[in-house]
């Protein structure tokens, strides 16, 4: 109301002033401009009564609003109060859960343990099983080998028993045949004429050396020996140092102009000459053998066991 009085003021003022003179209208002026500072701290607490009217609803509502938030603040003050012991339970829950779980690992750490004991314990029964088991096999296997020891030792007990009797038996056997062959030796030479004898000796000068050291060649020097091989098991039953004979005795043959004899199923020949300073007769007196040396055949003279002339054998 009193904005619209004031209104009409000056709307009144503004009228009469236009029909006065100029310097009352100059001093209405002043007396407005006066008026207005004067009634410009009115408008202003007029105006800013208005604000507080028209700002009162919205303090009002901010009250309200304040008043409908304190419960909530409140409670949120009572949470803020709660925090630290729902905190201090939560910590007191994680540190129950932990301590379960330390629990629950170290039950399983302990079940595990027991479990590794137990396969350690199988382990340890089923490696001794084992080396009980290699310890009789062991066992069973040196009861073998003596076992076979035992039969060996006896079979080769039998066997040089055996050889010892097949030997006796050789030797009896070649002493008979020794004692035959002087016999027939003796007949034989009972048998020659004088004239015989001295052919015969006539013969073999043909074939005596003049220096048999220089004159005789081993069958290594000849290049090696190239005739016919006697079988092992004929030649131990005729040949060797076991077997002496005279070779006047034996049957005689000439092929090529060399001179063979026949001894053993095999007829050999003298390749060599026969040394110079052996006895006249030594074919006649001597007993002499056959054997395999080295590189080939031999005939061997018991009275001079050093030398040894090279021979060849033939089949016929």
């Amino acid at each position: 109301m009193k904005s619209i009085g004031i209104l009409s003021t000056t709307a009144l003022f503004l009228i009469l002033g236009l029909s006065v003179p100029a310097n009352s209208q100059q001093e209405q002026q002043d007396k407005q401009k006066k008026q207005q500072q004067q009634d410009k701290p009115a408008a202003q607490q007029q105006q800013q009564h208005q604000q507080q009217q028209a700002q009162a609803p919205k303090q009002q509502q901010q009250r309200q609003q304040q008043q409908a938030q304190a419960p909530k603040q409140q409670q949120q003050r009572q949470q803020q109060a709660q925090a630290p012991n729902q905190q201090q339970q939560r910590q007191q829950q994680a540190r129950g859960q932990q301590n379960q779980q330390s629990q629950q690992r170290q039950q399983q750490n302990n079940a595990a343990q027991q479990q590794q004991q137990q396969a350690r314990g199988q382990q340890n029964q089923q490696n001794q099983q084992r080396q009980q088991q290699n310890n009789s096999a062991k066992q069973q296997q040196q009861t073998n080998r003596q076992q076979d020891q035992q039969r060996q030792q006896q079979a080769k007990g039998q066997q040089d028993q055996q050889r010892q009797q097949r030997q006796q038996q050789a030797i009896v056997q070649q002493g008979q045949q020794r004692q035959q062959r002087q016999q027939q030796d003796n007949r034989s030479a009972q048998q020659r004429s004088p004239e015989q004898v001295r052919v015969q000796q006539v013969a073999w000068q043909g074939d005596r050396a003049h220096s048999w050291q220089s004159e005789h060649h081993t069958w290594q020097q000849r290049g090696g020996y190239n005739g016919y091989r006697v079988p092992d098991d004929r030649f131990r039953g005729y040949y060797g140092q076991d077997h002496g004979f005279r070779i006047d005795v034996l049957p005689v043959m000439y092929v090529g102009g060399q001179r063979r004899f026949q001894y053993g199923g095999y007829w050999f020949g003298l390749v060599d000459p026969w040394p110079e300073y052996w006895s006249n007769d030594w074919y006649d007196s001597d007993d002499v053998y056959v054997d395999y040396y080295g590189d080939g055949y031999y005939l061997f003279n018991r009275r001079y066991p050093g030398d040894r002339i090279a021979i060849s054998f033939y089949m016929n």
